[in-house]
């Protein structure tokens, strides 16, 4: 398939956003084109949600790592969604988090809802969703801090959108849909080679944290239900006796950190995130070089490590500080383990599932495999060794997946403002596209879970 080039004739677009775009293009304003919809609530209608990686969903249909917002008893205030409908969360609209519903359905007051004047309404949720659109939205929002920005209906309103014609804007459609369902194959395969490679680290690092490295070690019960026999001169005691909480607010400036579930306490700055903190501070936690840390909500996930740094974490965090010496790296990958993580998500509780936490007093009932000391340091460093050409694997593997998140949101960026013509490419694609999941970026990656919705009683002005 040949690449698409640019058009003949272009024109100034009159936003810096957008460049130029394709001279018998449209452009007119975002006002002009839609109509506020408010129909509260119809009780028979579904519960639909924004999300920012893939647009309108029903909510029944997320994973419960893709929605942790409360849903309220009374959704009377909420408003009705048709089939075709712009629906915008006016807080997070800089973010892309928005999209046209593919059903009816009911979403919360914090959304706003556009009847949209578009002939195919698939191109104006690419345009919508794009980079330069984004952009467009962060610039028509404002607020106190990055985090609570608020969607401006006046400057929304005029926000230029480009329209080509309707087979046009079909064919756009079209395209993008094509290298979509290659891009996410590619993806996918990838995805698959990275599960591979970290079930055999998975291997690797359970069988040398819970048996030692000695194939010939006489064994013992445990003792403990969700664990094997172990080691007959290892030690087992609770979490509650190996580590103390600490609480420390005090704090100057101290350096933000934050969980990665697949390497542990970082520097924000170092985990590919935007920072996402509170400007007030006061709740954070510090932690100091040795201490362990967990996110309450997402422990089961992996999310929990030792920290090198000094700084401070998340009031979403737990910190401890271990009350004997011990080897923290051989505690961080027995920690990690899938045997672990599955007691936390046992112990972690809540009111409803998706707000699960784990406290720290269940934490302390945690059984963990102590090792004597110079073990556990021989140990450590044979899982280092044993995994560095499958952590090399993986990284170069994320990188490959990151690299073609990138081209996919340039690509769409390109085509649907009109630097790239793909009208007679379009023309000669098959009529049916293999279908292949949308592949998304995660979503739990947040050190505090900020709630989408807001209550019930709310409205948003008119």
């Amino acid at each position: 398939m040949n690449y698409p080039k640019p058009y003949p004739f272009y024109k100034d677009s009159g936003s810096q956003y957008l460049g130029v775009v394709p001279k018998h293009w449209k452009i007119q304003s975002f006002g002009s084109l839609t109509k506020r919809i408010s129909q509260r609530s119809n009780p028979d209608f579904p519960l639909l949600s924004v999300v920012r990686e893939k647009g309108v969903m029903l909510r029944s249909s997320m994973n419960e790592d893709e929605n942790h917002n409360v849903i309220p008893d009374d959704l009377s205030n909420y408003k009705v969604v048709r089939k075709g409908n712009l629906v915008i969360n006016k807080m997070k609209a800089w973010q892309g988090s928005m999209g046209i519903s593919p059903q009816d359905g009911l979403v919360s007051p914090a959304y706003f809802v556009f009847s949209l004047q578009m002939e195919d309404l698939n191109y104006g949720h690419r345009l919508l969703r794009s980079k330069p659109y984004v952009g467009l939205f962060g610039q028509a929002s404002d607020g106190v801090r990055v985090g609570q920005w608020d969607l401006s209906i006046a400057g929304m309103k005029r926000i230029p959108i480009v329209a080509p014609s309707f087979p046009e804007q079909t064919a756009i459609v079209s395209y993008l849909n094509y290298m979509d369902s290659r891009i996410n194959r590619y993806i996918k395969s990838k995805r698959k080679l990275i599960a591979l490679l970290n079930e055999q680290k998975q291997a690797i690092i359970h069988q040398a944290v819970t048996r030692g490295l000695d194939p010939n070690v006489r064994l013992k019960p445990s003792g403990v239900e969700w664990l094997e026999d172990m080691p007959e001169h290892w030690e087992i005691i609770r979490c509650g006796r190996l580590f103390s909480e600490v609480v420390d607010t005090r704090q100057a400036d101290a350096r933000l950190l934050s969980i990665d579930r697949f390497k542990g306490v970082l520097p924000q700055e170092e985990t590919g995130r935007k920072e996402r903190a509170s400007k007030d501070r006061s709740a954070y936690k510090r932690i100091k070089p040795g201490q362990l840390a967990y996110n309450l909500m997402n422990a089961f996930m992996g999310a929990i490590g030792f920290s090198e740094y000094d700084g401070v974490v998340s009031p979403a965090y737990a910190v401890a500080q271990p009350q004997r010496e011990i080897e923290a790296r051989y505690f961080h990958f027995l920690l990690r383990t899938n045997t672990y993580t599955e007691e936390y998500k046992r112990l972690s509780y809540g009111i409803m599932y998706e707000r699960n936490r784990l406290y720290f007093e269940r934490f302390k009932l945690v059984s963990v495999l102590i090792p004597p000391l110079p073990e556990q340091k021989a140990i450590a460093d044979q899982i280092n060794r044993s995994t560095i050409e499958l952590n090399s694997s993986i990284a170069h593997t994320e990188r490959e997946i990151g690299l073609l998140r990138e081209y996919r949101i340039r690509l769409i960026a390109d085509v649907v403002t009109g630097k790239l013509d793909v009208r007679d490419i379009a023309a000669g694609l098959p009529d049916e596209i293999e279908e292949v999941d949308n592949e998304t970026e995660p979503l739990v990656d947040s050190d505090l879970m900020e709630e989408e919705d807001i209550s019930a009683g709310e409205t948003d002005e008119e």
